[in-house]
């Protein structure tokens, strides 16, 4: 018999998609969610590092920075975003350290380069001397990760393509629907290859992390030609107004290279949930379509064929 999936981690992603769907989200790493607009930063995590930049005779001054509360509107807090603009462009770097020993070791180097405690030569030096022993320990643990990831995503797909609720595609992607359209499950207009669609959805890796999402937004519209494989081929089995959950693995998604900016690593398995919400050209089935004088069929909202109220139909 097939798996019921009862506290799994597929349901437990439906749970927290669900659940995401009724909150105010916009896509994720927004500058927006950086600093918060009610209440002063502050940092608890006092540490030593921080206090050994801080050279300063004064007893009023002696307190560590990182301890210093920054106000909004400040200078100290615009000084701050450019910290954080910085931060955001190196990427997390915790993936790469095992322990907060290591993490600590790996700040104090970034500090130390950055407020010239170690010059120029100094970093050549350091470099050269452990460089290549560097590179080795980065491919290792990058390695290590990423056989994480796609272990992740394929234990995730495979339980959801045990559901008796879900279908998997020659692909690879699985479809579980979630909410019919107004005419029912597989009744409707559907897209094709060739269709402009618009759409209100919700992206995340194996482990819930949302690396982008429509909602709390307005509803996206693009061609199918330009998205990914797997989005391409899920929506292709979906029909107008109908919302489902859809697993991409890596070869349908970004591959072995992942995201440019690092969202979604390479080898990740994605799941959206999607709603259909209009196939804005190139569906088949639904209806009867309506044909204007010159045979081509009538656009959603076009003119040529107007009610009893004069407006278009």
């Amino acid at each position: 018999p097939k798996n019921t999936m009862k506290q799994s981690q597929y349901r437990r992603a439906l749970t927290f998609v669900a659940a995401a769907s009724s909150l105010s989200t916009t896509a994720a790493f927004t500058p927006n969610s950086l600093i918060s607009t009610h209440q002063p930063i502050r940092n608890n995590l006092a540490s030593p590092i921080f206090a050994e930049a801080e050279e300063s005779s004064s007893p009023s001054s002696s307190a560590p920075l990182a301890s210093k509360t920054i106000e909004e509107g400040s200078h100290d807090e615009l000084m701050y975003t450019l910290g954080v603009n910085l931060a955001r462009q190196l990427g997390d770097v915790r993936p790469l350290v095992e322990n907060s020993e290591e993490l600590t070791h790996l700040a104090r180097g970034l500090l130390d380069t950055v407020i010239g405690k170690l010059d120029d030569d100094g970093q050549k030096a350091l470099l050269t001397r452990r460089g290549e022993e560097l590179n080795k320990v980065i491919v290792e643990r990058a390695a290590a990760i990423r056989q994480k990831i796609e272990a992740a995503g394929a234990a995730m797909l495979k339980e959801m393509s045990e559901n008796d609720e879900t279908a998997t595609l020659e692909s690879g992607v699985v479809i579980h629907p979630l909410e019919a359209g107004p005419d029912g499950f597989g009744k409707g207009v559907k897209p094709t290859a060739a269709s402009t669609v618009k759409v209100h959805y919700h992206g995340t890796l194996p482990d819930g992390t949302v690396f982008d999402s429509s909602l709390g937004g307005e509803p996206v519209s693009f061609p199918l030609g330009g998205v990914i494989p797997g989005w391409r081929d899920g929506l292709q089995k979906m029909c107008e107004g109908e919302t489902a959950m859809l697993g991409v693995p890596p070869a349908m998604g970004y591959g072995d290279e992942g995201t440019p900016d690092g969202r979604i690593p390479g080898g990740a398995a994605l799941f959206f949930k999607i709603q259909l919400i209009e196939v804005l050209s190139a569906g088949i089935g639904g209806g009867p379509q309506l044909l204007g004088a010159d045979g081509n069929a009538l656009e959603k909202g076009g003119g040529g064929l107007l009610g009893a109220n004069g407006l278009p139909m």
